[in-house]
């Protein structure tokens, strides 16, 4: 309170973000990943770049070569819902500081595909499975994405979901939105597409 009674918001004093239109505590998160035996530190922020996903940094713990995105996401499942667990997994050997030694989050470095728990690549087949893999990595601001990678370990989301199925339809490609739930690799999303497409036909 300021002596004039009036009251000055600061701020919130937990790390509680909004993201799609979920709250979600991420310290919450950063506790469940921290019990991974091979992680020492670790810390989870929204993705600044627009994408509204959640991206999880950390320090591997002493003598750990290396630890998959695909192995920290099966981790978090264990112990999270879902919609909570982030997107991608980038490993540092230090995190950057400011000049006060906290944390510089400004300085964080973006993703790599190698961040993201993408399956083994194979090349989309087809030109439905080339269409689709395009739309999704422009979504998802991937360099390029397989037609067995799956729409939500790379970080898609609902919101996301529907933009996709916009652009499908600007390339002609008619799928319900609904489809995508049930099959969300690259490969079983053009099926159901061409499945759709000669039904409509």
């Amino acid at each position: 309170y300021r002596p004039d009674g009036t009251l000055d918001f600061l701020g919130r004093n937990d790390s509680q973000v909004k993201i799609r239109g979920l709250r979600i505590e991420l310290g919450e998160i950063e506790a469940s990943l921290a019990r991974h035996p091979g992680l020492r530190e670790v810390l989870v922020v929204p993705d600044a770049g627009g994408t509204e996903a959640l991206l999880a940094y950390y320090i591997a713990a002493d003598g750990v070569q290396e630890i998959s995105a695909q192995a920290l996401r099966a981790h978090l499942l264990a112990f999270l819902p879902d919609y909570m667990v982030p997107a991608a997994y980038i490993r540092l050997d230090a995190f950057p500081l400011t000049t006060n030694g906290k944390i510089d989050r400004a300085a964080l470095p973006r993703p790599d595909a190698d961040a993201y728990s993408m399956r083994a690549y194979h090349a989309p087949v087809g030109d439905v499975e080339h269409a689709i893999a395009g739309i999704w990595a422009d979504l998802l601001k991937l360099d390029k994405v397989g037609r067995n990678d799956h729409f939500f370990e790379l970080g898609g989301h609902s919101l996301l979901a529907l933009s996709m199925i916009e652009r499908m339809q600007r390339e002609d490609l008619e799928v319900d939105v609904r489809v995508l739930f049930m099959t969300p690799t690259v490969a079983e999303l053009a099926a159901a597409t061409k499945k759709v497409k000669e039904f409509v036909l």
